[in-house]
């Protein structure tokens, strides 16, 4: 910070130096920061002499920076935002709320959190619940975040708190797509499959033909955001590959059904993480333990609506 202090002229010409390179103008630097324009040239001008160099170009399209202002800004924004967002904790903190921010899928938010967050709320009042959303396959170190869901191999070591269900997966429709019947003679009313792009795209290749009694040419769907593939299932577009920590709630509420009498085990468990250069505070634990008990739940009331699938055993045996 010694260091800092003498390369700055004085921590003003910092905000100084933001609003108007936020705003490209001194003219508006000067109306946000209630002053005069000329103080926000003279602040500015000090500032380069004490850098020595330029960090806006003047002209009449406004005050645009050059390379070397391009570079400092990008910093001085990413530490103003950084520090309104510790102030924003802090203010939060003193009104009696804790900030967790998980990380998570897009999908498992959409489908799997979003129908419960009355039940959230109601259990966590004092919480206030951010996302750092991932749109594909949960991948990457957890960092930044309170906790995190992953799929990890299962022979990989993790705490056992961190445990959450093995990876199961299955065929999954709506029921109206499942019971329709196809027009006979009719070319093309074979299964539509929807797959996610960045994962095994010949999934539907290793089951028997699906229950849903369509036998003609097979058509397919494809999107990068797993919610997206799940919407399109639950809006009878067609059978996807569901995974069971996405898609329990639509399962037991019946807005989607098996596809097939079979599931698949997959190599990896689903854990959520905390990072590992930092103790989780008791209400992360208690979230984690909390979306654990609910999953929990939901898989035992499928596993008594589709007896068959032997749910509960490939989810936890």
């Amino acid at each position: 910070m010694s260091e800092l202090r003498r390369m700055v002229s004085s921590s003003n010409a910092l905000f100084v130096f933001e609003a108007a390179a936020r705003s490209g103008s001194f003219t508006r630097a000067a109306e946000e920061l209630n002053v005069t324009q000329p103080a926000v040239s003279r602040m500015l001008s000090r500032f380069e002499s004490h850098l020595g160099l330029r960090l806006f170009e003047r002209g009449r399209q406004g005050a645009v920076l050059t390379p070397q202002g391009e570079v400092l800004y990008r910093r001085v924004a990413a530490g103003f935002r950084s520090i309104e967002a510790g102030l924003v904790e802090i203010e939060q903190l003193r009104a009696g709320k804790e900030i967790v921010t998980i990380s998570v899928s897009s999908a498992f938010t959409t489908h799997w959190l979003m129908p419960r967050m009355d039940r959230f709320q109601k259990r966590f009042p004092g919480v206030d619940l951010r996302f750092q959303m991932i749109a594909g396959s949960l991948r990457g170190p957890v960092d930044n975040v309170d906790l995190g869901m992953r799929f990890v191999g299962a022979a990989e070591l993790v705490p056992v708190e961190a445990m959450v269900v093995n990876e199961v997966m299955l065929p999954i429709c709506s029921p109206g797509y499942r019971q329709s019947e196809p027009e006979a003679g009719v070319a093309g009313d074979g299964n539509t499959i929807i797959n996610l792009t960045d994962s095994a795209l010949d999934w539907a290749e290793h089951y028997p033909p699906f229950a849903t009694g369509r036998l003609g040419p097979v058509k397919t769907l494809s999107f990068s955001d797993y919610a997206v593939v799940v919407q399109a299932a639950l809006l009878g577009q067609g059978v996807a590959f569901g995974w069971i920590t996405v898609v329990s709630h639509a399962l037991m509420s019946g807005a989607l059904v098996p596809a097939s009498d079979r599931l698949t085990r997959g190599e990896r468990n689903c854990v959520l993480l905390t990072p590992r250069n930092r103790q989780p505070r008791p209400v992360v634990g208690e979230i984690r333990h909390w979306i654990g008990t609910e999953l929990k739940a939901e898989i035992e009331a499928i596993n008594a609506l589709h007896p068959g699938l032997g749910l509960m055993q490939a989810c936890y045996g």
